[in-house]
């Protein structure tokens, strides 16, 4: 059902960006990857090319410059643009500091990324699905965007705005064969933590320590499932967690020997 399908994935050079990429490519679908790091995507797309045969297009992209956006597909082959899959991946949390005591360029950097960034990209490739009369947009939200824990005020409003966003366009295109869906991580184990921490890899570790969290490949599954179901199926909203995990703050974590 996948092959020949052209998806694009923000957020594409690392966890689960690339993981889902790795996924579409098994399938042979048609890849447009994006990160800030183009030499990352570069490399993924060697692989790919390698490993499955498809044709992958990179693009260096920084999703909170509207600008830049414009540009990427102003320069994308006119056949590119007809998007079948979008899958807005590129978000982030910035500290884990009470938001009396938060930075504020955490603030800008969570907002303009998570909610800004994701409007920016459905607002460019939506109408473009409209008018195909076929397409999927896919939104990688969280368990914190259900409910909030300690020091997460604005990493979980931003993905309660994913959800919001995502119910609110499902009921802005449902007289359109277009479907959206909203997944629901909780702990994954990816760079996610190491960014938080500002590239603080032992805090970062610290998070998972005890429990046995999803992994990017545990989420690209259910992106993939969900792009797979027949036409006239639309799963609107997943929620993925670790067995030990029952919401965003609620974790079960064996004691772990030093």
């Amino acid at each position: 059902m996948l092959k020949d399908k052209i998806v694009f994935i923000s957020g594409a050079s690392s966890g689960i960006g690339e993981a889902a990429a790795v996924r579409f490519a098994k399938e042979g679908a048609i890849l447009i990857i994006c990160a800030r790091n183009l030499e990352k995507l570069d490399a993924l797309k060697e692989q790919l090319v390698k490993d499955y045969g498809v044709e992958v297009h990179t693009y260096k992209l920084d999703v909170r410059d509207k600008k830049a956006i414009n540009s990427v597909f102003e320069s994308m082959p006119e056949r590119l643009k007809n998007i079948d899959i979008l899958v807005n991946n590129a978000g982030l949390a910035q500290g884990l500091e009470k938001v009396q005591e938060e930075d504020m360029e955490d603030f800008d950097v969570m907002i303009d990324t998570n909610i800004k960034g994701l409007l920016y990209l459905t607002r460019k490739v939506v109408p473009i699905m409209i008018n195909n009369g076929r397409g999927h947009v896919i939104n990688i939200g969280s368990t914190a965007g259900i409910v909030a824990y300690p020091g997460g005020t604005v990493y979980c409003a931003t993905k309660a705005a994913v959800k919001f966003i995502s119910d609110g366009l499902r009921m802005d295109v449902v007289d359109t064969p277009i479907k959206v869906t909203n997944i629901q991580p909780g702990m994954v184990e990816t760079n996610f933590s190491v960014i938080r921490f500002h590239g603080d890899k032992e805090k970062a570790d610290a998070v998972y320590e005890g429990i046995e969290p999803l992994t990017a490949e545990d989420i690209a599954d259910v992106i993939l499932y969900t792009a797979s179901v027949p036409a006239h199926v639309q799963i609107c909203e997943v929620t993925v967690t670790p067995t030990h995990q029952a919401t965003a703050g609620v974790v079960h974590k064996e004691k772990v020997s030093k």
